[in-house]
């Protein structure tokens, strides 16, 4: 039943206490009542001004909810004028329903891959709501909501105007390339970069047009699941190749790999640096025609001890490094953006196969992105993340130390956003990261990341969304446990 301005509050119901973005809430809420036809086609929503003072919440979050229901299709909305509905849900968008016939009892046929997804413990199976100290997060709280939506507002306006065509797509392939050879010394035009909706959408890429079934893979061990799942999704044969103080071992023992995967500047786990020699072993003049590797740098903005540095992908002579990276950790989780620097000879190929899988990145959150890097934005925003993380993850170390230091060896990482904390004296971590989770603090088990029997145990703990008393909280919580 469609239902009248003054009821569009009363219906929302926004939470402020289980870590969700007030905006995400408010933007799914609204997509839901205009969805199912509760909120018809050609009705006028209250002003952003209204709407903010009803729920108690800034004017900024209405209104980026509305600019990303606008880009969705849902909503009309211009300058100086109330947001009007454009869906026609209707009786057309229905709520699942129960299928009880025979055919929907059956166990589907599934791919061999498919079957074995319930077997894996990525991505992380306790989702939501978000808890300290759940690893691979930033703090979205702290990031400048205010000037991102002003560049995505602007972006909105030009593509309402249809002035957003390929010049504006390659401005952030070319603001990406630059901010890519300053600061990780990357070599890169802007025709080899891909702008995809995730880093994982990256991998995926990688595998389709790289990876014939039975191919060998080689992954960290432990490492980041995510590639494992991408690599074995396109029929590889992925073998993990256990790490030292240099990080990935060289195996000459083991049949030559078709791609390697790695996380050379900040290696995830464990948070240790790939030494320029190891680096060289797997770059050198022996091994021009050999395997494909691809260079994770999800996080490599952040790093605390030292200057960072450069990228695997800038010492390659031969044109095999792929270099991977994603906006989601040093800016926020809803800008779904990833992107993928090609090696020269495969830019044009992967570009036509991404068109073909449909892994493509929306031009206004491109457009928009470009802005906050070429205006500086994104730079201000890390130098001033890179400092308030160093200090909570120095702040996290010395309390596990003080408090938990008889039970966990605790590794300190240069850079990154998490931490590995190794369970002394033999002790299980998966039993451990679940009577931490039922207590309510999140951790990763260290075995959960290991292809084949681990040998590590431990914690992966994140320090970088979380704030100094919430940290404080979560380490009483973890010694009442221990």
């Amino acid at each position: 039943m469609p239902v009248s301005e003054g009821m569009i509050s009363a219906l929302i119901d926004l939470r402020r206490v289980d870590g969700e973005r007030l905006v995400v809430q408010l933007t799914g809420q609204l997509r839901s009542l205009i969805a199912t036809g509760r909120l018809g086609k050609g009705r006028a929503l209250p002003s952003s001004r209204r709407l903010a003072s009803d729920l108690g919440v800034s004017r900024n979050t209405v209104t980026y909810a509305f600019e990303q229901l606008a880009a969705e299709g849902y909503l009309e909305a211009s300058h100086g004028r109330r947001p009007v509905v454009t869906f026609d849900g209707g009786e057309r968008v229905q709520g699942p329903r129960v299928v009880t016939s025979r055919l929907g009892s059956r166990n589907p046929r599934l791919s061999p891959w498919a079957s074995r997804l319930k077997q894996t413990d990525w991505p992380m199976s306790y989702q939501a709501p978000l808890k300290p100290l759940r690893p691979g997060h930033g703090d979205f709280r702290e990031f400048p909501n205010d000037v991102w939506a002003r560049c995505l507002r602007r972006s909105i306006v030009r593509a309402a105007k249809r002035d957003l065509g390929l010049v504006n797509r390659t401005r952030l392939r070319e603001a990406l390339a630059h901010y890519l050879a300053t600061s990780r010394g990357v070599r890169a035009t802007a025709e080899q970069i891909l702008i995809l909706p995730s880093a994982q959408a990256a991998l995926t890429l990688i595998a389709a047009a790289l990876i014939t079934p039975g191919d060998e893979v080689w992954v960290e061990n432990p490492g980041y699941p995510g590639a494992t799942a991408a690599f074995r999704a396109s029929g590889a044969r992925v073998t993990g190749i256990g790490l030292d103080g240099q990080g990935m071992q060289r195996m000459p023992g083991l049949p030559p790999p078709a791609l390697i995967f790695m996380t050379p500047s900040h290696q995830h786990p464990t948070g240790r640096l790939m030494s320029l020699s190891r680096r060289t072993e797997f770059l050198g003049p022996s091994r021009p025609d050999k395997a494909w590797i691809v260079e994770d740098d999800y996080d490599g903005e952040f790093h605390y001890d030292s200057r960072p540095v450069p990228a695997l992908q800038g010492l390659d002579a031969h044109g095999r490094v792929f270099y991977v990276g994603t906006f989601s950790k040093a800016m926020t989780s809803d800008i779904r953006l990833g992107y993928l620097v090609a090696p020269p000879a495969l830019a044009g190929t992967l570009e036509i196969a991404q068109r073909h899988i449909g892994l493509i990145a929306a031009s206004h959150i491109q457009e928009a992105l470009a802005e906050f890097i070429v205006d500086g934005h994104f730079l201000a925003h890390l130098r001033r993340m890179r400092r308030l993380y160093h200090a909570r993850r120095d702040h996290l170390v010395e309390g596990l130390q003080r408090h938990l230091g008889e039970v966990l060896s605790v590794e300190v990482p240069s850079g990154g956003i998490q931490l590995v904390a190794r369970l002394k004296h033999g002790r299980a971590d998966q039993a451990a990261v679940k009577r931490l989770i039922d207590a309510g603090v999140e951790a990763r088990a260290l075995s959960s990341l290991s292809l084949g029997r681990p040998r590590d145990h431990g914690l992966l703990l994140g320090f970088a969304a979380w704030r100094e008393s919430e940290i404080n909280a979560a380490l009483r919580t973890m010694a009442s446990c221990f």
